[in-house]
């Protein structure tokens, strides 16, 4: 176990010996009076690539060369373009590559995953999902139970935190799930949550979830790319997530789905179609009916969104060439030294404190309360180059993402924290 100490020697040392270091320089920083400013909001928005550019070139070098025939005579094909992430995606969320694709953007894709999984009938007709979830999951939830002719307060469950505390304890969603029995329809968590970066029990969720007779999803945007993830181990039902968070592919890039292979040759699936969602031998025959191909591909809509996903490719081929392993194992330990480094500084100023209201299982944010101090001094170290997130009513998140994320921009963190503080 590594003893840490706030100091410039122990993170330039930590820095020295971090065999995942020469990533950081695959990534372009934001600048900050001629330096890199410490960006710690990769749970928002993740780092460009430096390799986007060549990318998006040689997509529009193709488009400009061949026109419609880049299709099939392009350096990488556009009919086939989706077929390059089945691997990586399924490395990355712990699945098969016929359940995973590459498409449209996360809500729509829970629309349509909700549209085939969410199906009430007799007293099950219940939603359970988390309190507090992020916005476009509740509505999407709301949106979902009108759609079958429930109202939110007949159809939808949200677990809530006990009083005084900040996230949920496993044994009370376990008790929930119970308690619902066969009422419950469907269970759709995040499998981190966005606002208190908690990682949900996800394969006790599941197990539990199908022995009341319920289909089981999650919401993996905060932790898709964050967290080891094994959802068709877990037989998970379905899962969506986007990428340009903690996969830095680009704002609002391509998403992606996950479909559990036992239902990938269920064509009673109720679902809303398209035509790239057809085996792909037959799309061109422009047949009157829907035939959906098999797997997640069956889910499919149109044709592959290539600029978007030419950045994508980019970016997860970095994360593999990384290891998910190295990127976890030093992902734990920098998130650590980060709670250290606030627990260091934490109370010397009088009247300012921080509470870290993110539990031990979490992937790389840190949600903060900052007791005393607040907006002001959020403000104060965007000004001086962090890059964080604000939440309200007092909440600053820090994400030290590893693959670009160093030792030194957490030390130096901590120094500028303790400078605003002094000058507060």
């Amino acid at each position: 176990m590594t003893t840490f100490s706030n100091t410039e020697k122990f993170a330039l040392e930590e820095d020295k010996n971090d065999s995942l270091q020469s990533f950081r320089k695959k990534y372009v920083f934001p600048q900050h009076e001629g330096k890199n400013k410490i960006y710690f909001t990769g749970n928002s928005l993740g780092l460009m690539p430096k390799g986007a550019q060549d990318a998006l070139s040689q997509e529009l070098e193709d488009w400009g060369k061949f026109g419609v025939d880049g299709h099939f005579d392009a350096k990488n094909p556009w009919v086939s373009y989706h077929e390059m992430f089945k691997s990586p995606l399924a490395k990355i969320v712990g699945g098969k590559p016929k359940e995973v694709t590459a498409l449209g953007g996360l809500t729509g894709n829970l629309h349509f995953m909700m549209v085939s999984f969410y199906q009430p009938k007799g007293k099950r007709i219940k939603i359970l999902c988390e309190g507090k979830a992020f916005p476009s999951d509740q509505y999407a939830l709301e949106s979902q139970v009108k759609f079958h002719g429930y109202s939110k307060e007949e159809a939808i469950v949200e677990l809530f935190p006990r009083e005084g505390e900040y996230y949920l304890r496993d044994e009370d969603i376990f008790q929930k799930i119970e308690e619902m029995g066969d009422e419950l329809a469907l269970i759709m968590i995040g499998g981190v949550n966005y606002y208190t970066g908690q990682l949900m029990p996800m394969k006790e969720i599941t197990e539990l979830g199908h022995q009341q007779g319920a289909i089981v999803g999650f919401d993996l945007a905060h932790a898709a790319g964050n967290v080891k993830l094994d959802l068709h181990d877990w037989q998970v039902d379905f899962a969506a997530w986007c990428s340009y968070k903690y996969l830095n592919s680009g704002p609002g890039s391509v998403a992606g789905i996950f479909v559990h292979e036992k239902h990938g040759k269920n064509t009673d699936l109720n679902r809303f179609a398209g035509w790239w969602g057809t085996p792909p031998e037959d799309r061109f025959l422009m047949k009157d009916s829907f035939e959906p191909a098999e797997g997640a591909d069956g889910w499919q809509l149109s044709n592959a969104p290539v600029l978007g996903m030419a950045v994508h490719k980019v970016a997860i081929d970095l994360h593999l060439e990384a290891g998910i392993d190295n990127l976890l194992k030093k992902q734990k330990t920098l998130t650590a030294y980060l709670e250290f480094i606030l627990a260091d500084i934490s109370g010397k100023t009088e009247g300012v404190n921080f509470e870290i209201i993110t539990p031990k299982s979490r992937g790389s944010q840190l949600s903060i309360l900052t007791h005393g101090s607040g907006r002001k001094l959020f403000n104060t170290i965007s000004e001086k180059g962090v890059v964080a997130d604000w939440r309200e009513p007092n909440v600053i998140r820090v994400a030290p993402v590893p693959i670009y994320n160093s030792f030194m921009d957490v030390f130096q963190f901590g120094k500028i924290i303790s400078e605003s503080l002094e000058t507060k």
